[in-house]
């Protein structure tokens, strides 16, 4: 199983000389499998590149599943702009669940309209099939590969992530926030034995604190699911627009390792390999 990150940021992109090492596109990651599943986790702005390269590795028709953990713009912003959505041949499964009481496609259409964009999302070419699932479900993806998901503690509502394929499991936990001082006992079950688990690092531990109603985690939090799932090895994930390069590296890095030592920052471009 093969993981790629094409955009690590949370709430809106930030390039600039400060985040030049990290990245700064909103969150997608993209998964290629063993028995050659495309599988890509939320459409942030990191997605336009990720489909610029799709398109240029796969001359023919491209098959893929796109899991969407929640409809805020950072997670679903560079979907208008993914390349082979527009693509006749191309096919998609898009998998989330209904926000707010509107169903999921609906949420997809209308950031997808005028005057927002000067095309529709009636224009998209490819096979576009939207499927909506609900806290504990299985998705059957592959010959090899399986998708559980589970409800995790943020407005709104947002999914977590269990991508199982060939023995490796890849565990995906962004915008999530736990109780002070506990870990949420679905992210331990989602995460458990994981050969990777990506989770929110959006704040500070005091920027946590102050907006603790914005359903985020700290570095903090995120070493202690790590460590209470007896995950292997964890990505801090969906950082702060103002988090800069020296700040993730020198303050979160060091501090997170200190609780969970085999933990590393999820860098826009940096692909891993498990197991």
């Amino acid at each position: 199983m093969l993981i790629r990150f094409w955009g690590v940021r949370g709430t809106i992109p930030v390039p600039g000389l400060e985040t030049l090492r990290t990245g700064g596109n909103t969150a997608c990651v993209a998964v290629d499998t063993s028995d050659h599943q495309v599988l890509i986790i939320d459409a942030g702005s990191g997605i336009r590149r990720l489909g610029q390269e799709l398109m240029e590795e796969n001359r023919g028709r491209i098959v893929g599943t796109i899991l969407i953990s929640h409809t805020h713009w950072d997670h679903i912003q560079g979907f208008p702009y993914f390349a082979p959505a527009f693509e006749r041949n191309n096919r998609f499964v898009v998998v989330g669940q209904k926000r707010v009481g509107q169903r999921l496609e609906e949420i997809l259409a209308r950031q997808i309209i005028e005057p927002y964009l000067p095309f529709e999302y009636k224009s998209l070419d490819a096979d576009v099939h939207v499927k909506e699932v609900d806290d504990g479900e299985t998705i059957i993806v592959g010959d090899e590969t399986t998708v559980r998901v589970a409800n995790l503690n943020h407005p709104g509502g947002c999914l977590g992530f269990r991508v199982e394929n060939d023995g490796a499991v890849l565990t995906y936990c962004t915008d999530t926030t736990h109780a002070d001082g506990t870990v949420e006992e679905s992210i331990v079950e989602l995460a458990r034995d994981a050969d990777l688990l990506i989770h929110d690092s959006h704040f500070s531990v005091d920027g946590r604190q102050k907006f603790a109603s914005w359903g985020h985690s700290s570095w903090l939090e995120a070493a202690r699911a790590a460590s209470a799932a007896n995950a292997k090895c964890l990505a801090l994930f969906h950082y702060a627009p103002d988090a800069s390069d020296e700040y993730l590296e020198q303050e979160m890095l060091p501090r997170a390792k200190e609780i969970f030592p085999n933990t590393i920052l999820a860098r826009e471009g940096m692909v891993m390999k498990l197991p």
